[in-house]
């Protein structure tokens, strides 16, 4: 059975940087997409960020520039490196992989961005 885990997530000042990390266990194969997603507070859930077996690579475009999203497929774990952090960008981070007809989603972690 695969399962998600996330880490990384906690309280950072506006300016700040942030890693988080996915790790799938319990996978003998590799996903042909892996992503992040984010849920704001009263707000519906988005894409932040996914990453392609093929090695491409598309950003919400609020995060352009500022977060970036690697995978190690021998590992199978799915960071995203976030930089100038900003208040807005508070939300619960999950993370997602899609392999087949499996989609399967991480439980979150929590940013919090301080103003």
């Amino acid at each position: 059975q695969v399962q998600l885990a996330e880490s990384g997530g906690g309280l950072v000042q506006a300016g700040g940087s942030r890693r988080l990390s996915c790790t799938a266990s319990g996978s003998t194969f590799s996903f042909r997409v892996m992503a992040w997603y984010r849920q704001a507070p009263g707000m519906q859930r988005e894409l932040v960020a996914s990453s392609r077996s093929t090695g491409s690579a598309t950003y919400a475009d609020s995060v352009k520039g500022r977060f970036t999203i690697s995978r190690d497929n021998a590992r199978n774990t799915v960071d995203l490196q976030m930089n100038s952090l900003k208040p807005e960008d508070t939300a619960v981070y999950y993370c997602k992989v899609e392999a087949g007809v499996l989609n399967l989603w991480g439980k979150g972690t929590l940013v919090t961005v301080s103003s």
